[in-house]
């Protein structure tokens, strides 16, 4: 790859076609996909709706910009704020780019409160995207290694530590907001307490402070619900989207309710490409097959009976900490370092994923069937049990 950029070091495949939850490379191997292109492809490849209408939508309209309506845009934050109860919406290309947005409009909300230094509270281990903000932002090391020096404007706390967010809370006076992802995914796939973001929501409350919440990877069914504070009975203040959104087509947003949706002013932000209407068509599409089809339940239930055949597949492993996850969102973690299971799974037909170096993860399409679901377990439990008996 003399023409690139060498910033990915990707496996010796290449895909040329793909139908729901199978992949086919150039010389017609078959792979089943439980990562869904890290949690981007939630209708599978292909699905048939999807491809009739960013078809017909491209030969139709592709980009005005947004120096005019755009009515495909103006759909889809109504449905995103149906759904979500959340009040508006700006559209960008990434997860990154939600992020940056919620990062800027809690900044510009603590300047209105005459706040000179506003400073967002953010966890250990989490991870929000690769510019010079979100990665700051991210508590991951390894994002942040040689592109010092970091912004300023953050207090890093562990995840799932209710008492160390309160006690940012007593020492800096300057705190405007939280940014948390409900469950950690780059993190190791991370699922706090019950209670947790309740306890945030009541920390925000009591001071004044934004819930921003970074659902990149969680959010849109992959939880079991459409939006994983869903499971927690709380509303927070701002929402960040990306990936399952357009499943496939760059799309992400940033919503946002009560005062901080109205933070943002004309000239405040702006995106070239976000929301143009094929990227809103994507989306739209994504959310009707989702409804019509509902993916929602299905990922419930597949998630769970994954995690439980999982659990008596490994049982009894000595070097298996954990088997954890929401929905089709599942880490399995191991004693020690495991990310040549990857390349294992890959001479299997099986396409996953290694996360903070001990935590296989996968990341199914939420259209996954049962049997399907049972090739996932049966192959991955059969390389797990090989790699810990070596």
């Amino acid at each position: 790859m003399p023409n690139l950029m060498n910033t990915y070091l990707p496996l010796p495949v290449t895909f040329v076609r793909g139908e729901g939850v199978w992949l086919w490379d150039e010389e017609g191997k078959r792979y089943l996909d439980a990562l869904a292109g890290v949690a981007v492809c939630g209708l599978g490849h292909c699905h048939p709706e999807l491809v009739k209408a960013i078809c017909q939508q491209a030969g139709t309209l592709i980009h005005t910009s947004n120096l005019y309506h755009i009515g495909k845009q103006e759909q889809l934050a109504s449905r995103l704020a149906l759904l979500s109860g959340m009040d508006n919406a700006f559209f960008c290309n990434s997860g990154a780019e939600a992020n940056e947005a919620a990062i800027k409009l809690a900044r510009l909300y603590g300047h209105g409160k005459n706040i000179d230094l506003p400073t967002i509270i953010v966890m250990e281990k989490s991870f929000h995207g690769r510019t010079m903000a979100t990665l700051t932002a991210s508590g991951n090391r390894k994002v942040q290694a040689g592109f010092e020096p970091l912004l300023t404007g953050f207090a890093r706390v562990p995840y799932n530590d209710l008492e160390a967010v309160a006690q940012v809370g007593v020492h800096n006076k300057s705190v405007v907001a939280i940014l948390v992802e409900p469950y950690q995914g780059e993190g190791g796939v991370n699922v706090p307490q019950a209670n947790y973001l309740q306890g945030l929501r009541h920390i925000c409350d009591q001071n004044g402070w934004l819930l921003m919440l970074d659902e990149v990877q969680c959010g849109i069914g992959r939880s079991g619900n459409w939006f994983a504070f869903q499971h927690s009975c709380i509303t927070p203040d701002v929402i960040t989207l990306a990936k399952g959104l357009g499943s496939g087509v760059a799309i992400g947003a940033c919503l946002a309710k009560g005062t901080a949706a109205k933070v943002f002013k004309p000239g405040n932000h702006a995106s070239t490409f976000g929301g143009n209407p094929l990227a809103c068509t994507a989306a739209l599409t994504t959310l009707k097959v989702i409804e019509d089809q509902d993916l929602l339940r299905n990922a419930m239930e597949q998630g769970d009976f994954m995690r439980s055949m999982f659990k008596a597949e490994l049982a009894g492993l000595p070097d298996l900490v954990q088997i954890r996850g929401q929905g089709l969102m599942i880490g399995i973690e191991l004693s020690r370092p495991c990310g040549e299971l990857v390349k294992t799974a890959l001479k299997k037909g099986l396409l996953v994923n290694v996360t903070s170096d001990k935590v296989v993860r996968l990341l199914p399409p939420l259209v996954i069937q049962r049997s399907e679901a049972e090739q996932v377990v049966s192959i991955l439990s059969g390389i797990v049990k090989d790699f810990l008996a070596t």
